[in-house]
């Protein structure tokens, strides 16, 4: 039984060290409301995600004014949308996409995620007709994420959904370039996506899940931080013990958030993803966490090395103080969302390359990177294969959100303010695999998928 007094020792984290609940995430299965009629999907969808979220927000601010426990977001996921789009004998998946910004104005949250397909070993015909959809769906919507998985460690990588998800990519970054290109901050191509991650832009309903649940978020960079800088005294088995028993009481306070919303929404508790997920704030920074460890900046030798420490820790610590571990788990790398990495970028010390190597061993992938906008859409084809291929090779999640910023160069800034930070426009490797992308097909699944 979980009580009050279990977080009773993290409210000096709270006040001092940044930390807080990054999101509580209403899941909600839209399977009930799949109709060939458009219009009365729409309806469906609408009327499912009022009812069962319309206390999501006012429950979240309860709590957080109980407990003295800042609940950053408030966000849903739902059911791929691409599911839904199969059964519509209309082609206009956007009118999903407006019903469901509709749905967030009107229960007041932060996102919802869902306007997604899985792919990874072919298409359906509402694959198509969603992934086409994704950049005027993005653009003329203001809460909506959206994300395609492209692979699988048990399917191999979908190139032609790679192909596609490049030119989407740059698509949506020209189509709201008057915005800071912001459409491309909300989509994701994911290899290995969970099916029950409560974190943006990459949040869906699984169609495993139940009906309805709600799942967790937690962060505390800045706790992690500051534990370390009082024990500089340390050998690495000891800062790696240090980060555990951090990770712990962090993943505590989560559970009990978890629990509390659960019971007062009357929907069942999902799970905690216990990630450390930066922001831009001066002590809320994954980079400054292994600066603390002894690298002289985020980037150099060693990095990769310190960050595969930090995440495996993070996992261990956190499975100790709940079963009902899920989602991501582990160390978050978003360069504009993470001051250190910002300044690293800056520097020159960080670069895509080493970035790259990074996501073999943290939590997701190449995330939340401006990149020059007259990148051609082979070049972000070719960066999402690669990064399947870490994650298909690894059965680990790896995942893409690269921003061109149209009409920016190398060096130049791109902001979007709050949570998404602003970083500088990194350099990108010029060569072409046109040709390569260009074949289509499908990389096949690894040896390591036969487990049958």
């Amino acid at each position: 039984m979980l009580e009050t007094k279990d977080i009773l020792e993290t409210i000096r984290m709270i006040e001092d060290e940044n930390l807080d609940i990054r999101t509580v995430t209403m899941g909600i299965s839209l399977l009930d409301c799949i109709d060939p009629d458009i219009d009365k999907a729409c309806q469906k969808v609408y009327e499912k995600i009022v009812r069962l979220a319309s206390r999501l927000v006012p429950v979240c601010q309860q709590i957080e004014m109980e407990y003295g426990i800042p609940i950053i977001n408030k966000r849903i996921s739902v059911t791929p949308i691409a599911l839904l789009c199969g059964a519509c004998k209309t082609n206009d998946p956007v009118r999903f996409a407006v019903t469901l910004e509709k749905a967030a104005q009107e229960v007041g949250v932060n996102f919802i995620g869902g306007y997604s397909a899985l792919v990874p070993k072919g298409f359906t015909k509402g694959d198509l007709r969603l992934i086409e959809s994704i950049p005027e769906a993005l653009a003329c919507t203001e809460h909506i994420c959206s994300s395609v998985n492209i692979g699988s460690t048990k399917a191999g990588i979908n190139m032609d959904a790679v192909n596609m998800m490049g030119q989407a990519i740059k698509r949506v970054a020209e189509l709201t370039k008057d915005d800071n290109c912001i459409g491309a901050a909300k989509l994701v191509v994911f290899c290995n996506a969970p099916e029950d991650n409560p974190f943006m832009a990459g949040a869906f309903h699984g169609v495993g899940e139940a009906d309805a649940v709600i799942n967790v978020g937690v962060s505390g960079p800045g706790v992690v931080r500051s534990a370390l800088a009082k024990s500089k005294d340390l050998d690495l088995t000891g800062v790696s013990e240090l980060i555990k028993r951090t990770a712990f009481k962090i993943t505590r306070m989560g559970q009990l958030v978890a629990r509390e919303a659960s019971k007062r929404l009357q929907v069942p508790f999902g799970i905690v993803d216990l990630s450390l997920a930066p922001t831009p704030a001066v002590g809320d920074s994954v980079a400054h966490i292994l600066e603390e460890i002894g690298l002289s900046q985020c980037g150099c030798a060693g990095t990769t090395a310190a960050l595969a420490m930090l995440n495996d820790a993070v996992k261990k610590g956190g499975v100790m103080a709940s079963s009902r571990v899920g989602g991501l788990s582990g160390a978050f790398i978003p360069v504009t969302e993470d001051a250190g990495m910002i300044d690293a970028a800056r520097s020159g010390c960080l670069t895509i390359e080493k970035l790259e190597a990074m996501t073999a061993v943290c939590s997701v992938g190449l995330d939340m990177i401006n990149i020059p906008g007259d990148t051609p859409p082979e070049v972000i084809s070719a960066i999402i294969a690669d990064e399947a291929a870490i994650g298909m090779i690894n059965s680990k999640t790896t995942a893409v959100r690269v921003i061109p910023a149209i009409g920016k160069t190398v060096g130049e800034e791109l902001s979007f303010g709050g949570l998404l930070g602003s970083g500088p426009v990194m350099r990108v490797n010029t060569g072409s695999p046109a040709k390569m992308i260009a074949r289509g097909g499908q990389i096949p699944a690894p040896i390591q998928s036969l487990k049958n």
